[in-house]
C-alpha cells in the first residue's frame, strides 16, 4: 500500500481485534486493576453524533495506555435502553419498542466499533434484557425489604397526552417540555424510594471522591441541608397551629405575615367566608403549575385567607396568606415571612402593602430611610425585645433554646432533597415485582366488580424473577393514570391458591437500569447473582467515570443512593461507586459568521442589539438590523475582531451553536470516518482543546490532523537504520515519552498530541532515520490512532497486536537538556545568550557571560554592583 488509506487499514484491524478478543478483561488477580467506565448511552434512532466519541475516545486512549503499563483493565460498554422515545415511536408506528430498541442498538454498536474503541464486548449489557431486568427487580426487592420503597399518594404533574407523570424540570408554563401538551396537578398513588434516609451520607461522603467541584456543589445544593429551628404559631381561632421551619430564627421579631402553600391542609380552616371565593380560585389556578414553574415566577402572587396566627414570642396576631411560591414539598408548606430580611418576602410585602420591620442591623442601628431591598446579611439584633444586641449566631442559639423550653419549637435539620418518585405510567420500563390482593366475587379480568388492596403490597418471590412485560399491540398510555399495563388484564390479574391478585401496573423509571449497571459489568454472565462478592472486591470502585455534566445531579445521586443501600446490605464493600469523575465538554457545530445590514448597508456588530420581541435593532437609530449569514472565506481576523474582507471596518459576529437537527449543524461521525478515517476523528476531537472545555467543530481542523497522520504513514515507509539516535534526538525521544505518558494520565490529551507532532518533525529531518525513533513514535501514537499504529508496527516487522507491547520507558537523566540557553542582560537590556550545563552556578554563568564581546563593551569602565540570577534562564548584570 503506497498511500495512507484508512478505509483499508481500519476495517482490517477492527476485524483482528474482534477475532482475537484483544481487549478481553484479564482474569489474573495478581495484576493491578483499573475500572474505566463511560456513561452508557441511550440508543436513540438518530445514532451517534460527533459529541459521543469525545468522551469515549478519551477513555479509550487512557485504557490502551494502562494495558501497556501492565494493568488489568475493565472497560465495558452497554445500553441504557428503556425510555420514552422508543415507546412514542411504538405508539406512532405500532412497532414494538423491543424491535426499535434492538435496531438502534445495532446502529450504535456499529458506529462505536467503527471508531476502534477498545471495549470488552464480551461484557456488553442491555437494560431491557430479561436477565438484566431480573436483577434490577431484585435490587428493588432489597429496597422494599429494608423499608426504603413505599407507596404514597402525592401531587404529581400528570400529562394525559403523554400518559405519564413528568418531573418538575419537564414542565414549562403548565405544559410538557416534550410535545407542549397540557399538564395538570393531581394526587396519584406512587411508589417512592426513601432517599432522604441517606441524605447525610450522600452529603458527607462527597469528601471521599475526586469529582469536579461544580458537580459536588450541585449535589450539595440538591440535597440542601439546612440547620435551623421548627417554630409553632398557634392559630388565632384555637384550632391547631402552623408549624414552620426557618434557618433564621433570629428574625422572628420581624415576622409581619405568614404564607401557606395552596395545597396546605390548613387552607380550608383558615379561610374566612368573605375570602373563600378568592382563595378557592387562586388554589385552583396554582394546582396546575409545576413546582419549578412556581419557583421561577418573577411576579409574586397570593391571596389573604382572612385568618390569623399568634406570634409565639410577642403574642401579636399575624395575617396568613396563601401563595404559590411556597411549596408543600419543602419544609412544612408554611413559612413565617420576614420582609426586611428576605428578598422574596420583601417583594411580596411591597406588592400587597404589608409592614416591613427591621430586626437585624450591620452596626446596631436602624436604617433611617425606607428600605429598597431586603437586608439578608447577618449582624446584630434590633427591635427584638430581650434579644437586642445579640449577634445573629448568639440569637439563633438562645432563641432556639428558649422556644424549646416553652415547647413552642426546637432545633431541626431540614433537607431540600425529597423522596424519589419511582413510578411511571408507561409500558416500556421494568415491571415492579409487586402484587396486591383483590377482593371480588367474580372474575376481574372480565370486568366484574373488584377492589384492589393497594395497602397490602406483596413482593414477588425472587425465584419468580424476572417478571416480564406483557406483549401488547397498543402501547398508547391513554388518559388512565393506572398506566398502560392496566389494560393487559390477563397479565395484571391472576389466581393463586384460589384467590385473586393484581400486579402493579406502574413501571420503573429509566433511572432504574442506570443506577447499578456498573455493578453488572463486573460479572455480566452470572446467572445466580447480580454480581459475585469476589467481582465486587476485585473491581470496585470505578476508578474513572466519564460522561456529560447533564448527569451531575440525578443519575449520580440515584446511583450513589442505591450503592449505599447495597453497602448496608453487604453486597458491596466500598462506600462510593465512582472514585474519580470527569465531564467531557460539549462539541458545538462549526462557527457561524453573521453580519448585519441596516437599510441595506453593513453596520459593525457592536452597533446592533437583540430586540426583546425578536430580531435585532440598530442601537442609535432603532431601525431594524437584518442578520445575514456569510462564509468564513468572506471574513478575516483583524486584531481581536473578525471583519469582512471587503469592508474591514465592519465587524462580524462569530458564534458556534449546539448541534441540532433544526439548525442543520449536526456532524455525523459516519461521514467523517468515510472521508478522513476513524483515527483522524479520534485524534481531532482530542486535539480540539482540553477535554472538559466546550469547543466548536472545524472541518479545516480535521484536515490538519489528517495531514499529520499521513506524515506518520510516510515516515513509516522510509528505510530505517539500526544506528542509535544522536544525543539531541535521543533526549527528545525520552522527553516525549515522559510528556505523553504524564498527559494521558492527566487526560491532557491535546498537549500529548502536540508533543508527538514535535517529535515527528524532528524524526522527519533525521538522516539516517533511526528505528528506535520510529518505533517509539508508533508506540506513543497507538492509544490515539490505534489502526495506523498497528499497521506501522506490523510494517516494521513486528507481530500484532501492539496493545500487547509494553509502554516505552524513559530515562529521567535524558529528559534534562545537556545544555540550557540562558539570556544575558546588562542593566536589564538583552546583550546575548550563553549555553550552560543545567544547574550551573551563578559564578559560572557570570564567568561565561564576561567572555561575550557585547557584555564586555557594556561593562567596560564600570563596576559590577549587582547580579540577578534566575536558575537556568536569565542572568542580569547591574553595573555602574
Amino acid at each position: 500500500m503506497d498511500r495512507y488509506t484508512p478505509s483499508l487499514i481500519e476495517p482490517k484491524w477492527q476485524a483482528y481485534w474482534a477475532a482475537h478478543h484483544t481487549f478481553k478483561t484479564p482474569e489474573d488477580p495478581a495484576l493491578p486493576k483499573k475500572y474505566v467506565l463511560d456513561m452508557f448511552p441511550y440508543p436513540s434512532g438518530a445514532g451517534l453524533h460527533v459529541g459521543h466519541p469525545e468522551g469515549y475516545t478519551a477513555t479509550d486512549i487512557y485504557c490502551r495506555y494502562l494495558r501497556a503499563k501492565g494493568y488489568a483493565v475493565l472497560h465495558p460498554m452497554g445500553w441504557d435502553a428503556f425510555g420514552l422515545p422508543a415507546e412514542q415511536y411504538a405508539i406512532q408506528t405500532g412497532t414494538h419498542p423491543a424491535i426499535t430498541t434492538q435496531k438502534n442498538i445495532a446502529t450504535f454498536k456499529r458506529q462505536i466499533q467503527a471508531l476502534g474503541l477498545s471495549y470488552d464486548w464480551d461484557r456488553e449489557i442491555d437494560t431491557t434484557d430479561p436477565q438484566y431486568v431480573k436483577w434490577t427487580q431484585w435490587i428493588f426487592l432489597q429496597l422494599f425489604k429494608r423499608g426504603l420503597a413505599y407507596q404514597t399518594e402525592t401531587p404529581v404533574n400528570w400529562c394525559p397526552a403523554l400518559g405519564t407523570v413528568l418531573a418538575n424540570e419537564e414542565v414549562i408554563d403548565g405544559k410538557s417540555e416534550r410535545g407542549n401538551h397540557p399538564v395538570v396537578r393531581l394526587p396519584l398513588r406512587q411508589w417512592m424510594l426513601r432517599i432522604t434516609a441517606y441524605a447525610d451520607r450522600l452529603l458527607d461522603d462527597l469528601g471521599m471522591v475526586e469529582w469536579p467541584d461544580s458537580t459536588k456543589t450541585m449535589q450539595e445544593e440538591w440535597i440542601g441541608r439546612s440547620e435551623g429551628a421548627e417554630v409553632n404559631f398557634p392559630l388565632a381561632d384555637g384550632q391547631g397551629s402552623l408549624e414552620i421551619f426557618t434557618t433564621r430564627p433570629d428574625t422572628l421579631y420581624g415576622v409581619t405575615f405568614m404564607v401557606i402553600a395552596p395545597e396546605h391542609p390548613a387552607v380550608a380552616t383558615l379561610t374566612t367566608p368573605e375570602q373563600r371565593a378568592a382563595v378557592d380560585a387562586y388554589v385552583e389556578t396554582a394546582r396546575n403549575r409545576s413546582d419549578l414553574d412556581r419557583k421561577a415566577a418573577k411576579e409574586k402572587t397570593g391571596v389573604f385567607t382572612g385568618g390569623y396566627a399568634i406570634h409565639p414570642l410577642n403574642g401579636q396576631r399575624v395575617p396568613v396568606w396563601v401563595a404559590d411560591y411556597v411549596m408543600m414539598g419543602y419544609g412544612t408548606g408554611a413559612i413565617m415571612a420576614v420582609p426586611a430580611h428576605d428578598q422574596r418576602d420583601f417583594e411580596f410585602a411591597r406588592k400587597f402593602g404589608i409592614p416591613v420591620i427591621q430586626v437585624v442591623s450591620a452596626d446596631g442601628k436602624l436604617i433611617e430611610d425606607d428600605m429598597t431591598e431586603a437586608m439578608v446579611e447577618q449582624g446584630v439584633a434590633v427591635n427584638s425585645g430581650p434579644y437586642d444586641g445579640l449577634s445573629t449566631a448568639e440569637f439563633k442559639r438562645k432563641v432556639t433554646d428558649d422556644l424549646e423550653a416553652k415547647r413552642q419549637g426546637k432545633g431541626r435539620i431540614e433537607y431540600r432533597l425529597r423522596d424519589w418518585v419511582f413510578s411511571r405510567q408507561r409500558y416500556w420500563g421494568e415491571p415492579f415485582p409487586i402484587y396486591f390482593p383483590v377482593e371480588t366475587s367474580g372474575d376481574p379480568r372480565k370486568g366484574d366488580a373488584h377492589t384492589i388492596r393497594y395497602d397490602q403490597p406483596i413482593p414477588l418471590d425472587e425465584s419468580e424473577l424476572p417478571l416480564r412485560l406483557p406483549d401488547l399491540k397498543d402501547f398508547n398510555p391513554g388518559e388512565d393514570p393506572a398506566g398502560t399495563l392496566a389494560r393487559a388484564v390477563d397479565w395484571r390479574f391472576f389466581q393463586k391458591d384460589g384467590k385473586w391478585f393484581a400486579r402493579e401496573t406502574n413501571t420503573m423509571p429509566q433511572w432504574a437500569g442506570s443506577c447499578w449497571y456498573y455493578l453488572r459489568f463486573m460479572d455480566p454472565k452470572n446467572p445466580a447473582a447480580a454480581w459475585s462478592r469476589e467481582a465486587a472486591q476485585r473491581w470496585l470502585p470505578v476508578d474513572l467515570y466519564v460522561g456529560g455534566a447533564e448527569h451531575a445531579v440525578l443519575h449520580l445521586l440515584y446511583a450513589r443512593f442505591w450503592h449505599k443501600v447495597l453497602l448496608d446490605s453487604g453486597y458491596v464493600q466500598v462506600p462510593e461507586p465512582f472514585a474519580k469523575l470527569v465531564h467531557q465538554g460539549m462539541i458545538l457545530g462549526e462557527v457561524e459568521y453573521t453580519a448585519f445590514r441596516v437599510n441595506g448597508a453593513w453596520v459593525p456588530k457592536e452597533q446592533v442589539v437583540a430586540h426583546p420581541e425578536g430580531g435585532y435593532r440598530h442601537k442609535v437609530s432603532g431601525e431594524e438590523a437584518v442578520p445575514e449569514r456569510i462564509s468564513e472565506e468572506a471574513t478575516e481576523k483583524k486584531g481581536p475582531h473578525i471583519v469582512l474582507k471587503a469592508e474591514p471596518s465592519i465587524t462580524v459576529e462569530a458564534r458556534a451553536f449546539k448541534m441540532s437537527k433544526s439548525r442543520g449543524n449536526v456532524i455525523n461521525p459516519d461521514e467523517v470516518i468515510r472521508e478522513h478515517g476513524a483515527d483522524a476523528l479520534r485524534l481531532y476531537e482530542m486535539f480540539l482543546g482540553p477535554l472538559e472545555a466546550t469547543k466548536p467543530w472545524s472541518t479545516t481542523g480535521i484536515q490538519g490532523v489528517s495531514r499529520f497522520l499521513e506524515r506518520c504513514w510516510n515516515l513509516g515507509q522510509k528505510p530505517v537504520s539500526a544506528a542509535a539516535p544522536n544525543d539531541e534526538l535521543l533526549r527528545l525521544l525520552h522527553k516525549t515519552i515522559r510528556k505523553v505518558g504524564e498527559d494521558i494520565e492527566a487526560l491532557r490529551l491535546n498537549t500529548a498530541i502536540s508533543a508527538m507532532m514535535i517529535l515527528l518533525n524532528e524524526l522527519a529531518k533525521a538522516d539516517p532515520l533511526p528505528r528506535q525513533g520510529v518505533e517509539t513514535l508508533v508506540r506513543l501514537l497507538h492509544p490515539f490512532a490505534p489502526h495506523l499504529a498497528e499497521e506501522l508496527w506490523e510494517g516494521l516487522g513486528h507481530a500484532p497486536s501492539l496493545q500487547a507491547v509494553a509502554w516505552p520507558a524513559f530515562d529521567p537523566a535524558l529528559c534534562v537538556d545537556a545544555q540550557v540557553v540562558v539570556a544575558v542582560q546588562v542593566g536589564g537590556k538583552m546583550r546575548g545568550t550563553i549555553q550552560l550545563a543545567p544547574g550551573a552556578t551563578q559564578d559560572e554563568a557570570v564567568a561565561q557571560a564576561r567572555t561575550l564581546d557585547s557584555v564586555q563593551r557594556h561593562l567596560e569602565g564600570k563596576t559590577l554592583r549587582k547580579v540577578i540570577w534566575v536558575q537556568d534562564k536569565l542572568l542580569n548584570l547591574i553595573a555602574g
